[in-house]
């Protein structure tokens, strides 16, 4: 799999567990194609993957979100990208529930962690305590950053 496809687009869509799912059943496939194992040969996931030295996609992708969003974060608030971050549209919208946004579920991660964005703006200030953060709350398969 393209690092390329996982650094351009898996960090900024808004990923549901179906997509997570479909995506790391690709990879599997593909992986197990490369070692030649035929699927009568009984291998679980977790030692396909150590065989290939990867991680699950899921930890993958929030990684990558939060090293992204360290990175816009520390960017200068005149920045596009930094703007764009923190942009709210304004107006009315549509009856009912609101849809989901990336945003959205960014700060639903964030408040499940017990954190606010405005912690998440310091931290990110201090890059190696960003990535710090980031490798060991993605590597312990939590939803994001303390």
């Amino acid at each position: 799999m393209s690092n390329r496809f996982y650094s351009t687009a898996l960090r900024k869509w808004r990923m549901t567990k179906v997509t997570q799912q479909k995506i790391q059943t690709f990879i599997n496939t593909c992986l197990r194609r490369i070692f030649k194992i035929r699927w009568t040969d009984k291998i679980c996931n977790e030692k396909l993957w150590q065989r290939a030295g990867q991680e699950p996609v899921n930890s993958q992708i929030l990684r990558r979100k939060w090293g992204w969003i360290g990175h816009t974060l520390r960017k200068p608030t005149s920045s596009i990208t930094r703007q764009a971050l923190t942009w709210n549209p304004q107006g009315k919208g549509k009856r009912g529930r609101p849809r989901n946004s990336w945003r959205r579920d960014t700060e639903a991660e964030l408040k499940r962690q017990g954190n606010s964005w405005a912690e998440a703006e310091r931290t990110a200030q201090n890059r190696v305590r960003w990535r710090n953060v980031v490798n060991g709350q993605c590597s312990a398969g939590s939803k994001g950053p303390k």
